[in-house]
């Protein structure tokens, strides 16, 4: 549970820094606390998304992967990225990526920023 908590925050904060960097991804709200709530569930829709869509797209274009040594997952990160804003959208959530360009330096910052926070902090299960 301390595991799920530990990235839950990681991808929270990750979302933060692109948002934070990128003025294309928006995430609008009345309030501070209400722009918090809502990052920490767009946080948890982009974990379940990288959770149980990207292994499947992953598997599917394997012969991608191979054939571009691995550059195609930046393009998968882009796709679970708008993906997440749709859902986000769907959900009548603030949060918003516009293009796929800005998911491409968007997924690449998340990418970034969630590997050095996984780094520091705990992992526990």
């Amino acid at each position: 549970m301390m595991n799920f908590l530990v990235k839950t925050i990681a991808n929270a904060g990750a979302l933060a820094v692109a948002i934070w960097l990128l003025h294309d991804i928006t995430l609008t709200g009345d309030s501070t606390g209400n722009k918090a709530l809502t990052l920490i569930i767009v946080a948890l829709l982009f974990g379940l998304v990288n959770f149980l869509v990207k292994p499947v797209v992953k598997l599917l274009t394997l012969p991608l992967f191979i054939l571009t040594l691995g550059l195609i997952t930046l393009v998968v990160n882009a796709l679970m990225l708008l993906l997440t804003s749709w859902l986000a959208d769907t959900f009548d959530l603030s949060f918003h990526v516009e293009g796929f360009w800005t998911a491409v330096l968007g997924g690449l910052i998340i990418s970034i920023v969630s590997w050095a926070l996984n780094v520091v902090l705990p992992e526990k299960d």
